[in-house]
Protein backbone atom coordinates (compact mmCIF):
# COMPACT_ATOMS: atom_id res chain seq x y z
CA UNK A 1 0.00 0.00 0.00
CA UNK A 2 1.14 3.61 -0.16
CA UNK A 3 2.36 5.33 2.65
CA UNK A 4 0.35 8.08 4.25
CA UNK A 5 1.35 11.01 2.15
CA UNK A 6 0.07 9.52 -1.60
CA UNK A 7 4.12 8.21 -2.08
CA UNK A 8 4.10 5.16 -3.53
CA UNK A 9 6.26 3.19 -0.54
CA UNK A 10 4.74 -0.44 -1.98
CA UNK A 11 2.42 -2.12 -4.16
CA UNK A 12 -1.21 -1.15 -4.61
CA UNK A 13 -3.26 -3.78 -4.03
CA UNK A 14 -7.05 -3.20 -5.05
CA UNK A 15 -9.89 -5.47 -3.17
CA UNK A 16 -13.36 -5.52 -3.14
CA UNK A 17 -15.37 -8.30 -0.99
CA UNK A 18 -18.70 -10.15 -2.43
CA UNK A 19 -20.47 -12.39 0.62
CA UNK A 20 -21.70 -15.47 -0.08
CA UNK A 21 -26.20 -14.57 -0.33
CA UNK A 22 -28.20 -16.97 1.82
CA UNK A 23 -30.74 -16.95 -0.78
CA UNK A 24 -30.44 -16.41 -4.65
CA UNK A 25 -32.53 -15.17 -6.86
CA UNK A 26 -32.53 -15.50 -10.55
CA UNK A 27 -33.06 -12.63 -12.85
CA UNK A 28 -34.55 -13.56 -16.31
CA UNK A 29 -35.44 -17.06 -17.74
CA UNK A 30 -35.31 -19.37 -14.34
CA UNK A 31 -32.72 -21.79 -15.82
CA UNK A 32 -30.42 -19.84 -17.56
CA UNK A 33 -30.71 -16.34 -16.06
CA UNK A 34 -27.66 -15.05 -14.12
CA UNK A 35 -28.43 -14.98 -10.23
CA UNK A 36 -27.69 -12.14 -7.85
CA UNK A 37 -24.16 -13.26 -6.58
CA UNK A 38 -22.27 -13.83 -10.19
CA UNK A 39 -24.14 -10.05 -10.71
CA UNK A 40 -22.35 -8.53 -7.67
CA UNK A 41 -18.58 -10.55 -9.59
CA UNK A 42 -19.25 -9.25 -12.72
CA UNK A 43 -19.75 -5.50 -10.73
CA UNK A 44 -17.15 -6.20 -8.72
CA UNK A 45 -14.82 -6.99 -11.37
CA UNK A 46 -15.87 -3.70 -13.21
CA UNK A 47 -15.53 -1.68 -10.22
CA UNK A 48 -11.93 -2.74 -9.93
CA UNK A 49 -11.04 -2.59 -13.49
CA UNK A 50 -12.24 0.96 -13.28
CA UNK A 51 -10.24 1.65 -10.01
CA UNK A 52 -6.93 0.18 -11.59
CA UNK A 53 -7.53 2.26 -14.72
CA UNK A 54 -8.06 5.80 -12.45
CA UNK A 55 -4.73 4.34 -10.42
CA UNK A 56 -2.62 3.96 -13.48
CA UNK A 57 -4.05 7.25 -14.84
CA UNK A 58 -3.01 8.73 -11.61
CA UNK A 59 0.48 7.29 -11.39
CA UNK A 60 1.72 6.23 -14.67
CA UNK A 61 3.99 2.71 -14.55
CA UNK A 62 1.99 1.10 -11.45
CA UNK A 63 0.51 -1.88 -12.11
CA UNK A 64 -1.55 -2.23 -8.82
CA UNK A 65 -3.00 -5.84 -8.81
CA UNK A 66 -6.57 -6.30 -7.77
CA UNK A 67 -8.71 -9.50 -6.30
CA UNK A 68 -12.34 -10.09 -5.71
CA UNK A 69 -12.30 -11.55 -2.35
CA UNK A 70 -15.16 -14.22 -1.23
CA UNK A 71 -16.97 -13.09 2.12
CA UNK A 72 -18.43 -9.78 3.57
CA UNK A 73 -16.75 -6.89 3.46
CA UNK A 74 -16.17 -5.77 7.28
CA UNK A 75 -14.32 -9.12 8.11
CA UNK A 76 -12.24 -9.71 4.82
CA UNK A 77 -11.09 -5.89 4.78
CA UNK A 78 -10.05 -6.66 8.89
CA UNK A 79 -8.38 -9.76 7.53
CA UNK A 80 -6.56 -7.31 4.80
CA UNK A 81 -5.50 -4.63 6.66
CA UNK A 82 -3.06 -7.07 9.05
CA UNK A 83 -1.18 -7.05 6.15
CA UNK A 84 -1.26 -3.46 5.16
CA UNK A 85 0.52 -0.35 5.94
CA UNK A 86 -2.52 1.72 4.97
CA UNK A 87 -5.98 1.34 3.68
CA UNK A 88 -8.19 3.89 2.01
CA UNK A 89 -12.12 3.34 1.56
CA UNK A 90 -14.87 5.72 0.30
CA UNK A 91 -17.45 6.39 2.87
CA UNK A 92 -19.99 4.46 1.45
CA UNK A 93 -20.32 1.91 -0.70
CA UNK A 94 -23.42 -0.27 -2.81
CA UNK A 95 -26.35 0.98 -0.54
CA UNK A 96 -24.83 3.71 -0.33
CA UNK A 97 -27.14 7.10 -1.41
CA UNK A 98 -26.56 10.74 -1.61
CA UNK A 99 -26.36 12.60 1.88
CA UNK A 100 -26.23 9.34 3.87
CA UNK A 101 -22.95 9.97 6.12
CA UNK A 102 -20.64 7.30 6.49
CA UNK A 103 -21.15 3.49 5.73
CA UNK A 104 -20.99 0.74 7.98
CA UNK A 105 -18.39 -0.65 6.19
CA UNK A 106 -16.10 2.57 6.52
CA UNK A 107 -17.34 3.14 10.19
CA UNK A 108 -16.13 -0.54 11.26
CA UNK A 109 -12.72 -0.44 9.55
CA UNK A 110 -11.96 2.75 10.92
CA UNK A 111 -12.20 1.20 14.73
CA UNK A 112 -11.23 -1.99 14.00
CA UNK A 113 -8.46 -1.75 11.38
CA UNK A 114 -4.96 -3.42 12.14
CA UNK A 115 -3.23 -0.27 10.28
CA UNK A 116 -4.68 3.72 9.77
CA UNK A 117 -7.55 4.31 7.54
CA UNK A 118 -7.87 7.13 5.32
CA UNK A 119 -11.80 7.81 4.51
CA UNK A 120 -11.75 9.32 1.40
CA UNK A 121 -14.91 12.07 1.59
CA UNK A 122 -15.85 15.26 1.30
CA UNK A 123 -14.54 17.74 -1.65
CA UNK A 124 -13.35 16.00 -4.66
CA UNK A 125 -11.14 18.28 -5.24
CA UNK A 126 -9.57 18.18 -1.24
CA UNK A 127 -5.77 17.99 -3.31
CA UNK A 128 -4.21 20.85 -1.35
CA UNK A 129 -4.40 23.40 1.47
CA UNK A 130 -2.37 21.67 4.72
CA UNK A 131 -2.77 18.42 6.55
CA UNK A 132 -4.62 19.15 9.70
CA UNK A 133 -4.31 16.83 12.90
CA UNK A 134 -6.15 17.29 16.01
CA UNK A 135 -3.60 17.17 19.33
CA UNK A 136 -5.12 16.11 22.96
CA UNK A 137 -2.56 16.08 24.90
CA UNK A 138 -2.80 12.74 25.55
CA UNK A 139 -0.42 9.76 25.09
CA UNK A 140 -2.88 8.26 22.93
CA UNK A 141 -2.11 10.99 20.45
CA UNK A 142 1.24 9.92 19.30
CA UNK A 143 0.33 7.71 16.37
CA UNK A 144 -1.49 9.91 14.75
CA UNK A 145 0.83 12.70 15.47
CA UNK A 146 3.35 11.05 13.77
CA UNK A 147 1.00 9.79 10.51
CA UNK A 148 0.28 13.37 10.18
CA UNK A 149 3.97 14.43 10.14
CA UNK A 150 5.02 11.49 7.56
CA UNK A 151 1.97 12.91 5.63
CA UNK A 152 2.77 16.38 5.50
CA UNK A 153 6.24 15.60 4.59
CA UNK A 154 5.33 13.36 2.14
CA UNK A 155 2.86 15.69 0.14
CA UNK A 156 5.47 18.72 0.84
CA UNK A 157 1.96 20.07 2.91
CA UNK A 158 2.08 22.46 5.97
CA UNK A 159 0.64 21.25 9.26
CA UNK A 160 -1.69 22.27 11.10
CA UNK A 161 -1.42 21.09 14.93
CA UNK A 162 -5.16 22.21 16.71
CA UNK A 163 -5.58 21.53 20.07
CA UNK A 164 -9.22 22.95 21.63
CA UNK A 165 -10.79 22.73 24.54
CA UNK A 166 -14.39 23.28 25.67
CA UNK A 167 -15.39 24.02 29.38
CA UNK A 168 -18.29 22.76 28.99
CA UNK A 169 -19.28 23.07 33.02
CA UNK A 170 -18.30 26.90 33.41
CA UNK A 171 -21.22 28.48 34.36
CA UNK A 172 -20.77 32.90 34.07
CA UNK A 173 -23.94 33.14 36.41
CA UNK A 174 -22.18 31.13 39.33
CA UNK A 175 -18.38 31.15 38.68
CA UNK A 176 -16.06 33.94 38.41
CA UNK A 177 -14.35 34.64 34.98
CA UNK A 178 -11.13 33.11 34.01
CA UNK A 179 -8.11 34.18 33.45
CA UNK A 180 -8.56 33.34 29.77
CA UNK A 181 -5.62 34.78 28.48
CA UNK A 182 -3.37 32.82 31.33
CA UNK A 183 -4.96 29.76 30.12
CA UNK A 184 -4.50 29.98 26.22
CA UNK A 185 -0.82 30.71 27.36
CA UNK A 186 -0.52 27.65 29.81
CA UNK A 187 -2.42 25.79 26.65
CA UNK A 188 0.13 27.02 23.50
CA UNK A 189 3.03 26.10 25.90
CA UNK A 190 1.91 22.62 26.08
CA UNK A 191 1.43 22.18 22.40
CA UNK A 192 4.36 23.48 21.47
CA UNK A 193 6.06 20.75 23.98
CA UNK A 194 4.26 18.09 22.64
CA UNK A 195 4.98 19.23 18.88
CA UNK A 196 8.92 19.93 19.19
CA UNK A 197 10.18 16.63 19.25
CA UNK A 198 8.47 15.64 16.10
CA UNK A 199 9.35 19.33 14.57
CA UNK A 200 12.86 17.90 15.45
CA UNK A 201 12.56 15.10 13.35
CA UNK A 202 10.84 16.81 10.51
CA UNK A 203 12.09 20.06 10.04
CA UNK A 204 11.21 20.77 6.43
CA UNK A 205 7.39 20.20 7.64
CA UNK A 206 5.95 24.31 8.28
CA UNK A 207 3.77 23.61 11.42
CA UNK A 208 1.20 25.66 12.50
CA UNK A 209 0.21 25.21 16.24
CA UNK A 210 -3.48 26.32 16.84
CA UNK A 211 -5.32 26.92 20.06
CA UNK A 212 -8.49 27.40 20.27
CA UNK A 213 -11.69 27.42 23.09
CA UNK A 214 -13.58 25.61 21.21
CA UNK A 215 -15.52 22.57 20.59
CA UNK A 216 -12.81 19.86 19.55
CA UNK A 217 -14.69 18.30 16.55
CA UNK A 218 -16.13 21.59 15.52
CA UNK A 219 -12.89 23.01 15.38
CA UNK A 220 -11.38 20.11 13.26
CA UNK A 221 -14.59 20.06 10.97
CA UNK A 222 -14.03 23.87 10.55
CA UNK A 223 -10.16 23.07 9.31
CA UNK A 224 -10.83 20.49 6.97
CA UNK A 225 -12.61 22.65 4.54
CA UNK A 226 -9.47 24.41 3.28
CA UNK A 227 -7.46 21.02 4.48
CA UNK A 228 -6.33 18.09 1.86
CA UNK A 229 -6.22 15.85 4.92
CA UNK A 230 -7.46 15.71 8.65
CA UNK A 231 -5.93 13.33 10.89
CA UNK A 232 -7.61 11.88 14.08
CA UNK A 233 -6.81 9.52 16.95
CA UNK A 234 -8.65 6.50 17.95
CA UNK A 235 -7.95 4.46 20.94
CA UNK A 236 -6.96 1.33 20.06
CA UNK A 237 -8.36 -2.28 21.27
CA UNK A 238 -11.56 -2.89 23.35
CA UNK A 239 -14.93 -1.48 23.58
CA UNK A 240 -17.60 -0.73 21.47
CA UNK A 241 -17.27 1.12 17.41
CA UNK A 242 -18.18 4.41 19.27
CA UNK A 243 -16.02 4.00 22.28
CA UNK A 244 -13.23 3.16 19.63
CA UNK A 245 -13.26 6.03 17.73
CA UNK A 246 -13.90 8.55 20.25
CA UNK A 247 -16.55 11.37 20.60
CA UNK A 248 -14.49 14.16 18.61
CA UNK A 249 -13.13 11.14 15.77
CA UNK A 250 -16.38 9.48 15.59
CA UNK A 251 -18.07 13.36 14.67
CA UNK A 252 -14.86 14.00 12.34
CA UNK A 253 -15.11 10.98 10.26
CA UNK A 254 -18.86 11.91 9.41
CA UNK A 255 -18.84 15.09 8.74
CA UNK A 256 -15.15 16.07 8.00
CA UNK A 257 -14.87 18.21 4.46
CA UNK A 258 -11.79 16.38 2.90
CA UNK A 259 -10.18 12.77 3.40
CA UNK A 260 -10.10 11.79 7.03
CA UNK A 261 -7.42 9.29 8.21
CA UNK A 262 -8.18 7.45 11.28
CA UNK A 263 -5.01 6.28 13.38
CA UNK A 264 -5.75 3.98 16.66
CA UNK A 265 -3.21 3.78 19.20
CA UNK A 266 -2.15 0.73 18.30
CA UNK A 267 -1.42 1.04 14.64
CA UNK A 268 2.51 1.28 13.88
CA UNK A 269 3.42 4.78 12.76
CA UNK A 270 4.46 5.76 9.28
CA UNK A 271 4.57 3.81 6.16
Amino acid sequence: MGGPGGGATGALRLVAAVGRLATVHQYGDPVGGPDEQQVLLRLSRAHLAAAQQAAVEAAPGMLPEQEVLDGFPIPRLIDESRAAQLLVIGDRGLGGVAGLLLGSVAFARGAHSACPVVVVRGRSDASDGPVVVGVDGSSLNEAALAFAFEAAAARHAPLVATHAWWDQFFDPATLPEPDWDAIVRREERGLAERLAGWQEKYPDVDVEPRVARDVPARALIDLSRRAQLVVVGSRGRGGGIRSLLGSVSHAVVHRADCPVAIVRSDNASGA
